[in-house]
């Protein structure tokens, strides 16, 4: 049964996170987690580094994520995300790509799972921004689900394709949700991106002092 699935991941997941804690000294604080909504969301996260595809599974309910296909292949890690069913995506599609998207994202939350989206599309370093895509937007108005903006400081400490990791606190920040209701996509996602870029401004304003948004 899923829950099951979940529940071994739950056991994974609270090895690895001790491990970074304790043997790499990363630790993290999360605020506003009084934003988090009781039903089943669209999380649309900033994307620093690997360590948010974990530590995010650490703040919210049992989630899915969009990846690319490729990613299946891989022996037991592809494994246990096709055994979750997270959405798997051809990145070569364009539009339908986006279909997929919003199929597979809107079982999912009827599901009950809540479904996780990186709208700058890749993982982009600290200090530095990239506008965002409109699939998680989309999905959001399509379901009727909330959309719940996060921003984190995690490629500080842990950048991208970097072996060596730097020991400190990782910031989560959550932003109040977005309500879909009578708003369409762009202006959800024209939302979720202005409070993320201005979290970001605001906790760390020396990194983003006068950094604006770059298209692909």
């Amino acid at each position: 049964p899923m829950r099951w699935r979940f529940r071994l991941i739950a056991v994974w997941r609270a090895g690895f996170m001790a491990l970074v804690w304790y043997v790499l000294g990363i630790r993290y604080r999360v605020i506003g987690r009084e934003n988090i909504p009781k039903t089943p969301s669209v999380v649309l996260s900033k994307h620093q580094s690997a360590w948010e595809t974990v530590g995010l599974q650490d703040i919210f309910p049992d989630q899915v994520f969009v990846l690319k296909r490729s990613l299946l292949l891989i022996p037991f890690l592809g494994w246990a995300f096709a055994a979750v069913k997270m959405i798997s995506i051809d990145r070569g599609a364009g539009k339908n790509a986006l279909k997929q998207v919003i199929k597979q994202g809107c079982a999912r939350l009827k599901d009950g799972y809540w479904v996780v989206i990186f709208p700058e599309g890749t993982r982009v370093p600290s200090g530095e921004m990239r506008r965002f895509k409109p699939g998680g937007a989309m999905l959001a108005a399509k379901a009727g689900a909330l959309a719940v903006p996060v921003a984190h400081n995690a490629g500080d400490v842990w950048a991208r394709n970097a072996f060596i990791k730097s020991p400190g606190e990782i910031i989560v920040s959550i932003g109040p949700a977005i309500d879909p209701a009578g708003r369409k996509a762009e202006e959800i996602n024209a939302l979720a991106e202005q409070w993320i870029q201005g979290e970001l401004r605001r906790l760390w304003p020396q990194r983003y002092a006068g950094v604006n948004a770059e298209a692909d």
